[in-house]
């Protein structure tokens, strides 16, 4: 009977624990993949603002020139390099919103470019449609090829359902997106969207619809192909074999006589010969996420298979939890039956605890010794991440900037005499991205500043002169005339370690002077902060929650060197970092390469 209560036990136990374990381990692997799913929506949506963005700077177009020719929409669309900077975009167009009695006029001149294009004339013709009292033709269409300009004169007011989006858009001066598919006979087989958005004469006022109604001239228009807007999108996952379905959950009322489209507007997996879909359910990993797309509603389902996800150890781990809570609770059923049967069964249990206590302090001893050099590598890992998060910072939202800069003075620039309003407004966004172009550069210097490249001994005084301009606190740095050469890892630590010190004068010492003692004795490195301050609090630097000097020590100790801190009421504080530097850490060596940082600096 005690035999098979105490295996009834260890089962139960095991079955627990394998349990909690397999459910743990989804559930990590479900969020690792929602976080996957979650990047991957933010760069859909980060694409359709761009998209978004050119059509909004093609209207500024037309807006400030209502005349523009063909020539000016073409220079325009050649100079954003659409194949390089927006692969996604297919086709770019101006249509002119015009009455019945201007039809013909606008059909001739149509006919006429497309001859100049070596295109043949369409054999639809422009005629006046009884009850409609506007058309809406397309006149320019970028690039020049035959698949675009097959749609020169096309009356986009044709469809019904197109023709209520776009007075809509008119009316409210939003961007219109009808969700209806766009045929282009080339290239591969993908479905094509189009955006549109509407033009107003710049010298009239837009208060009011009918206001909005009186100014309309026209609108402007991107098609672009989703397949080509979310490549790439799903290698930003860290595991093969994930799958995206792009749904369209708006509806798109088919004219008489035409079939509804489908709502999937991709599918990662369309040409595969078997669908994931058609796969168990729980062995998948789902999530469905919005995606707003000027409107209208899109989902995005991302789907993999639970086996993506898992490592060998993970398949695996259950079984060994449920073998390890099994043994264990034999173990102690049995211990717990020999202790209550014999007391030299206990004494002899006891000497055995006692050999398994010092082995498992040796073995503490050698994991705390793992823990210090796994806090070595995760400081090296955390100051390498912020590293390469400026540097993302930099070669990617300086750019953007940049370009957005550049785009806003050339709009400031031709607005300048003729428009006032939009050239006060252009001017506006300029001075708006100046200010966030400080911004971002603030933020690179908080996440690892550049100055370190240049060395410990620039870094310093940088560090110096910065936080005596941020404190008003009086800084005296006092160093040795020759540089120090570090290792960027040793280099940045006691950028850090001094950094942090600094920021412990700035909220508890209430000084008003700090001095920065920096000398190199032989092979020695030693750094020295003393402020005139209050001192330090009996029992402060080990109270709960209190990390700076922990974090101080730590680093230290990471080095190899040597920290100690002295404070008095009437002395204030002193704190001496001494680390080695190695031979020849003196001597003269190249400084490195320097980033091409003229981007922010000549946007500052």
């Amino acid at each position: 009977m005690t035999l098979l209560t105490g295996a009834l036990l260890s089962v139960t136990v095991g079955t627990a624990l394998y349990l909690v374990t397999a459910e743990a381990i989804e559930s990590d692997a479900q969020e690792r993949f929602r976080g996957m799913a979650r990047a991957a929506q933010y760069a859909i949506d980060a694409r359709i603002k761009s998209y978004t963005n050119v059509l909004r700077g093609t209207a500024g177009l037309f807006h400030a020139n209502p005349e523009a020719s063909a020539d000016d929409f073409r220079h325009y669309v050649e100079q954003l390099d659409t194949p390089r900077n927006f692969p996604g975009i297919e086709a770019m167009n101006y249509a002119r919103t015009v009455g019945p009695a201007e039809l013909s006029a606008v059909e001739a001149d149509v006919r006429r470019r497309l001859r100049q294009y070596g295109m043949p004339e369409p054999t639809r013709e422009l005629r006046p449609v009884p009850g409609r009292d506007s058309y809406t033709i397309i006149v320019y269409m970028e690039p020049a090829i035959p698949e675009s300009l097959d749609k020169l004169g096309l009356d986009l007011e044709a469809r019904s359902y197109a023709r209520r989006t776009a007075a809509e858009a008119r009316d409210n001066n939003t961007i219109a997106a009808s969700g209806i598919r766009v045929n282009i006979p080339s290239g591969p087989k993908q479905n094509i969207l189009a955006m549109r958005l509407p033009v107003y004469r710049s010298n009239m006022p837009l208060g009011t619809v009918a206001q909005r109604r009186a100014a309309y001239i026209g609108s402007v228009g991107i098609g672009f192909g989703v397949n080509k807007m979310v490549n790439g999108i799903l290698e930003g996952f860290l595991v093969k074999g994930a799958r995206l379905v792009l749904t369209d959950l708006s509806d798109v009322p088919p004219e008489p006589g035409e079939h509804r489209p489908s709502a999937v507007l991709y599918d990662s997996h369309a040409a595969a010969k078997v669908r994931p879909s058609m796969r168990d359910d729980a062995g998948m990993l789902r999530a469905s996420l919005p995606i707003e797309f000027n409107q209208r509603q899109w989902r995005a389902d991302f789907s993999i298979a639970k086996s993506a996800l898992y490592t060998r150890f993970d398949l695996f781990y259950p079984w060994l939890a449920a073998l390890a809570g099994t043994l264990s609770t034999a173990l102690l059923y049995a211990l717990f039956q020999t202790m209550a049967t014999s007391r030299r069964s206990a004494l002899r249990m006891a000497e055995d605890m006692t050999r398994e206590l010092r082995a498992s302090q040796a073995k503490l001893q050698a994991t705390n010794e793992k823990l210090r050099l796994l806090a070595a590598h995760a400081e090296q890992i955390k100051e390498g991440e912020r590293k390469r998060i400026a540097r993302e910072i930099h070669d990617e939202l300086a750019q953007n900037l940049l370009a957005l800069k550049i785009e806003a003075e050339f709009l400031a620039n031709r607005t300048r005499e003729r428009h006032g309003h939009l050239h006060e407004r252009a001017s506006a966004t300029v001075r708006q991205i100046n200010v966030t172009i400080r911004s971002v550069r603030q933020i690179i210097n908080d996440l690892r500043p550049n100055v370190l490249d240049l060395g410990l001994n620039a870094a310093v005084d940088w560090q110096v002169t910065d936080f005596a301009r941020r404190t008003g606190i009086e800084c005296e740095l006092v160093e040795d005339e020759a540089e120090h050469y570090l290792d960027d890892h040793c280099a940045t630590a006691l950028f850090r370690i001094l950094q942090e010190s600094l920021n412990n004068v700035a909220r508890h010492a209430r000084a008003s002077k700090v001095r920065i003692d920096l000398h190199q004795h032989a092979d020695m490195l030693t750094m020295t902060i003393r402020d005139n301050g209050v001192g330090m609090q009996p029992g402060s630097r080990n109270r709960n929650g209190s990390f700076g000097l922990v974090g101080i020590e730590e680093r230290v100790n990471i080095l190899g060197g040597s920290f100690s801190i002295s404070s008095g009421p009437d002395t204030g504080t002193t704190i001496v970092v001494t680390i080695p530097v190695g031979e020849g850490g003196t001597g003269p060596r190249p400084l490195p390469a320097q980033d091409n940082d003229f981007t922010l600096s000549a946007l500052a």
